[in-house]
């Protein structure tokens, strides 16, 4: 099935690319999260239109990407969340979580998407997630979740 990325997907493409991808894995799991549409001849006037939105947001450069990730791994960063007694979180911490605790550390703005768990992080202590500021360019950022 040909698609179009409304997001960046990791080992698939970016956005606004259009791509091959099994039947199932289109309607199962690209499309109902929002991920890509459906190729068609109208809606490939919608893919300049998402082009011109990822490079108004993306690093264009190594040396931007180098100096931000310079800039993330240098921040502490501390997220405080509810937590039970055996240091299990109710729920768990989301990228968008992250995000905003990385800018009220006083780090750089980060997107939520390009943000990449391993695993969900569901557990006091700390924590390594990585950051994809480019292709060739990934932040790994220590995040300490604290009970609240």
């Amino acid at each position: 099935m040909k698609i179009i990325l409304t997001h960046e997907v990791s080992g698939l493409g970016a956005a606004g690319d259009v791509v091959d991808v099994k039947d199932g894995y289109a309607r199962n799991y690209l499309i109902p999260r929002g991920f890509a549409m459906r190729w068609t001849k109208g809606g490939e006037k919608d893919v300049e239109q998402i082009r011109r939105g990822r490079k108004i947001r993306e690093i264009a450069t190594i040396e931007q990407a180098n100096s931000v990730k310079a800039q993330l791994e240098s921040v502490k960063v501390r997220l405080a969340t509810r937590s039970g007694d055996s240091g299990r979180l109710f729920g768990s911490v989301t990228p968008a979580d992250i995000a905003s605790a990385i800018k009220q550390a006083g780090g750089p703005d980060v997107d939520k998407r390009r943000i990449e768990l391993g695993a969900p992080i569901k557990t006091l202590g700390a924590h390594q997630v990585s950051v994809r500021l480019h292709a060739e360019v990934a932040a790994k950022v220590g995040v300490e979740v604290v009970a609240a």
